[in-house]
C-alpha cells in the first residue's frame, strides 16, 4: 500500500483528497503546515508527497527545495498543488524539482491518475544492467541514475526519463510526438506541458555551457537531439 503525505491548509479539500486516495487503496498522512510536514518527513518514510504552494507558514517552494538538496528525499515522487495556476509557479516548481503539477480546482481522479503515474516511474521496473556511456556522461538504466565524470547528476523521475529517452535515440531528432511514444506509461499530458522546462534543467546539470549545449540540442520547429560527439564510446574521431 503506498504511503503518501498530503500538505494542505485546506482542512475540507484534504478530507476529500485523503477519502477518496484512501478509497483507491493509499495510506495518507495530512499535515496542515509546513512545520508539521517537514515534521513528518523526517521521522516517517513516503512513497509520494503532495504539497501545497501557499501554506500559512511559508512557501512550498522552499520546502521543494529542501527535499531536492537531502540525499533521503531527493527522489522522493513530488505533486504540486496551487490555487493560482500562473504559468511561472508551474516553471519555478518544476526547476525546483516538483514531477508534476496539478492547479486547484482539480477532479481526484485526475490527481489518482497523476500520482499513479509518479510511483511507476519511481519503482525499480525490470533489470536493466546496461548503462549508456557519452564521453564524461553515464546513464545507468538499471540504478536509473546519470553520472558526470563520476558524480550523480542531481535529476528528478521526469528528468531522468526523459534524458533516458533522448540518450537510447542518440544522434536522431525526436518530435514531441515521438518523445510521448517512448514515455509510455508515464504522465505524458503534464510531461509534454513542461518538457522545455525538463530539458533547461537537464542541461544546467550536464552540459558545460546550458546556453550553448552541445548534448541536447534543439531543432526548431522538429524536436531534440540528443548528439553524438567525437569522445563517446564507440565514435570515430571525426567532426
Amino acid at each position: 500500500m503506498p504511503r503518501l503525505l498530503l500538505i494542505d491548509d485546506d482542512a475540507r479539500l484534504s478530507a476529500m483528497v485523503a477519502d477518496y486516495l484512501r478509497a483507491a487503496g493509499f495510506a495518507i498522512e495530512v499535515a496542515g503546515t509546513l512545520a508539521e510536514g517537514r515534521r513528518r518527513l523526517q521521522l516517517e518514510s513516503f512513497d509520494a508527497l503532495v504539497l501545497d504552494l501557499m501554506l500559512p507558514d511559508g512557501d512550498g517552494l522552499d520546502l521543494t527545495r529542501a527535499l531536492r538538496a537531502d540525499s533521503r528525499t531527493r527522489r522522493l515522487p513530488l505533486l504540486m498543488l496551487t490555487a493560482r495556476g500562473e504559468p511561472l509557479d508551474r516553471i519555478v516548481g518544476l526547476e525546483l524539482g516538483a514531477d508534476d503539477y496539478l492547479s486547484k480546482p482539480f477532479e481526484p481522479r485526475e490527481l489518482l491518475a497523476r500520482l499513479k503515474a509518479l510511483l511507476r516511474r519511481a519503482a525499480p521496473g525490470a533489470p536493466e544492467d546496461e548503462t549508456l556511456r557519452f564521453g564524461r556522461l553515464e546513464i545507468d538504466l538499471g540504478a536509473r541514475k546519470a553520472r558526470l565524470d563520476g558524480r550523480e547528476v542531481d535529476l528528478t523521475a521526469h528528468q531522468f526519463e526523459l534524458l533516458r529517452v533522448l540518450a537510447q535515440h542518440a544522434g536522431r531528432v525526436m518530435t514531441r510526438d515521438q518523445i510521448m511514444d517512448a514515455l509510455k506509461g508515464h504522465a505524458q499530458e503534464a510531461f509534454d506541458r513542461s518538457i522545455d522546462v525538463h530539458v533547461s534543467r537537464i542541461r544546467a546539470l550536464i552540459e558545460d555551457d546550458p546556453r550553448n549545449p552541445r548534448r541536447v540540442l534543439t531543432v526548431r520547429g522538429v524536436g531534440y537531439l540528443f548528439a553524438r560527439r567525437p569522445d563517446d564510446p564507440g565514435q570515430d574521431a571525426a567532426p
